[in-house]
């Protein structure tokens, strides 16, 4: 492994867009973390991944990676090129990322300390580009493959939740073959969990984010249309119950000293959607309560049960963690996302503005707190 002079700044490689249907939200994501890297401490190389998996130089430039009049940025808009790949090392012993186009001679871009990864959904999320960097020993931000895989797959991350006795709800799986093979048998495997929990119930993709392929089904006819849905994102759908409550948010931060919550906060009911959904986070721009109206037995229960999901799937650097304060008064796990967005309007930056940690330093942080962290087996 080189050794990084004492005279050179760190490296961070900034990777974003990805192949999931989350491209889009990646790029935003990725543009605000770019405005927030300190450039005096470190030195940035933004690489964009198309929706056709080609690993793009970039343009370094946040302005064009927002949402504008509610059209969605694109790595293929940001690439310096149609056609030219960079490639990250495959050599532990070389951190060299080189930039090759058809007839030139490929171009080495200098070594990356770190890498940066901003890709939500599958092919970046899920523990595939985590199993990536270890092979190729770069440390990177973020958790690695087995909680990133965990963190993105819901049907596991639930029994993982299970297993350490943190509440869950109910739910039922209906795994790829059972549609394709037996599409009657699986419709009635939900009208019998309906029947035990009731309508409506939450279709969604088992291995996808940012309320993409999710639908609210108020009855049996309407569930097959939601199921395609779901399965246009994954062959394999979650069918889980309404959970009647409000909506609690807790993010977790990796600190010297081990994992901390920041206050809790509160997603209102969106008058104008069904539910929560894509275009009430980041087109419809809805707003989250900061801190959450709890008590403080409350905030520090959600407090302590997102620590512990965090530590319950082996999680590290950070962790946004989503619940359900139902009407008796207990909290419901629904998810955790291992890389929770971080565009202007992210709920998992603005608890930690509230909890003393600034946008700047909590971007600093992820990167100091990878840099720490050795790849490979710890």
């Amino acid at each position: 492994m080189s050794i990084q002079p004492s005279s050179r700044k760190p490296r961070v490689a900034v990777v974003f867009g990805g192949r999931s249907s989350e491209h889009a939200i990646s790029v935003v994501t990725a543009g605000a973390v770019l405005s927030a890297i300190d450039r005096d401490k470190y030195d940035v190389l933004p690489i964009g991944i198309t929706t056709d998996g080609r690993w793009a130089l970039t343009a370094d430039d946040p302005s064009r990676m927002a949402i504008a009049d509610r059209a969605l940025p694109s790595v293929e808009q940001l690439a310096e090129s149609s056609d030219g790949s960079v490639m990250l090392p495959v050599d532990p012993a070389s951190r060299e990322v080189v930039y090759s186009e058809p007839g030139s001679v490929p171009k080495a871009l200098g070594d990356v300390d770190v890498v940066f990864p901003m890709l939500h959904g599958p092919y970046g999320e899920d523990g595939t580009l985590q199993g990536l960097l270890e092979l190729s020993g770069v440390p990177y931000v973020g958790s690695g493959v087995l909680a990133s895989a965990v963190g993105m797959d819901k049907e596991y991350m639930k029994r993982v939740f299970i297993s350490f006795g943190l509440p869950v709800g109910p739910y039922v799986v209906i795994r790829p073959r059972d549609w394709e093979n037996d599409p009657a048998a699986a419709r009635k495997t939900v009208v019998d969990f309906a029947a035990d929990h009731g309508w409506p119930v939450f279709v969604k993709p088992a291995r996808a984010g940012s309320s993409m392929g999710i639908s609210k089904v108020n009855d049996l006819a309407s569930l097959d249309e939601a199921i395609e849905e779901a399965r246009r994102h994954d062959p394999k759908v979650l069918v889980e119950s309404l959970l009647r409550g409000r909506e609690i948010e807790c993010g977790v931060l990796e600190f010297e000293d081990g994992p901390r919550a920041s206050v809790p906060a509160e997603i209102p009911p969106v008058t104008a959607h069904d539910f929560y959904d894509f275009e009430a986070k980041y087109i419809d721009s809805a707003e989250g309560v900061v801190p959450a109206p709890l008590t403080p037995e409350q905030t520090a229960e959600v407090q302590r049960l997102a620590v512990a999901a965090f530590d319950a799937a082996s999680c590290e650097g950070l962790v946004r963690a989503d619940f359900f304060l139902q009407d008796d008064g207990e909290f419901v796990i629904n998810e955790i996302n291992t890389m929770p967005g971080f565009t202007p309007i992210s709920m998992y930056p603005r608890m930690w503005q509230e909890s003393g940690v600034g946008y700047a330093e909590l971007v600093d942080r992820l990167i100091q707190a990878a840099l720490r962290r050795p790849t490979g087996l710890r």
